[in-house]
């Protein structure tokens, strides 16, 4: 399973599942992140936390906790 953290900056993936249940699953969905949206990663920190993102438009950063529950195409 490929997730939003393996996927390199300067990449564009679509999302195929938002795993994880409850008050989280919905945060990310209220975000603009839905199944078949596209995201494109414009920067990770020099940890990897946070993960800086392109989604409809706007910039979002993400949690790796966040990205972990992103099933990527």
């Amino acid at each position: 399973m490929k997730t939003l953290r393996d996927v390199p900056v300067g990449a564009t993936s679509k999302v195929v599942k938002i795993h994880g249940e409850g008050a989280l699953k919905r945060r990310i969905m209220d975000m603009g992140i839905t199944k078949g949206t596209e995201l494109y990663v414009r920067k990770v920190a020099p940890l990897g936390d946070p993960i800086e993102v392109t989604v409809r438009g706007y910039e979002l950063s993400l949690r790796k906790a966040d990205a972990d529950i992103l099933e990527m195409e």
